[in-house]
């Protein structure tokens, strides 16, 4: 059964396309139950999909060696992750496990290449997206390390 159009709306980087682009983004939809604690991906896998998340809660982390697993976030219904794959062809740059049980919805980047290749108009609006939402990342980023620097005395 495919994923409901009205979930998709649902998810941060889907929630400003039509109508009809949600339907053609539903097609290539892949939707799975995952169980708690499971690993989803890990760090240095091959990326060949992203996921969102329809229920439950999924920790993105890091090893860090001597120290053990360092949580960078912990992603909840509408939160995405891994669409990197999407963009890249480099492997995954960290762990991605579920803390409850997950309903994901995935997309495979040759089925996501495909349907951004046949339709402009819908890989015009999910790229700007994409690009708005990874200069906010890299915002983000510079300022984490701007206060890590303050604290370190090195600033």
């Amino acid at each position: 059964m495919p994923i409901d159009v009205a979930q998709l709306k649902k998810v941060a980087l889907f929630e400003s396309l039509l109508p009809d682009q949600l339907k053609l983004i539903a097609s290539i939809v892949d939707e799975q139950q995952v169980k708690p604690s499971t690993k989803i991906f890990a760090d240095g896998d091959q990326a060949d999909c992203f996921y969102f998340i329809v229920q439950g809660k999924v920790r993105i982390s890091k090893h860090v060696p001597g120290i053990g697993e360092e949580a960078l976030s912990i992603l909840e219904p509408g939160d995405y992750f891994g669409e990197m794959a999407l963009i890249d062809d480099a492997n995954r740059s960290a762990d991605a496990i579920t803390n409850t049980t997950c309903t994901l919805g995935s997309i495979s980047k040759a089925a996501f290449d495909n349907l951004l290749f046949m339709n402009k108009d819908l890989a015009y609006d999910l790229l700007w997206t994409f690009v708005r939402v990874l200069s906010s990342r890299l915002r983000e980023t510079n300022e984490k390390m701007r206060a890590f620097l303050v604290m370190a005395g090195k600033f």
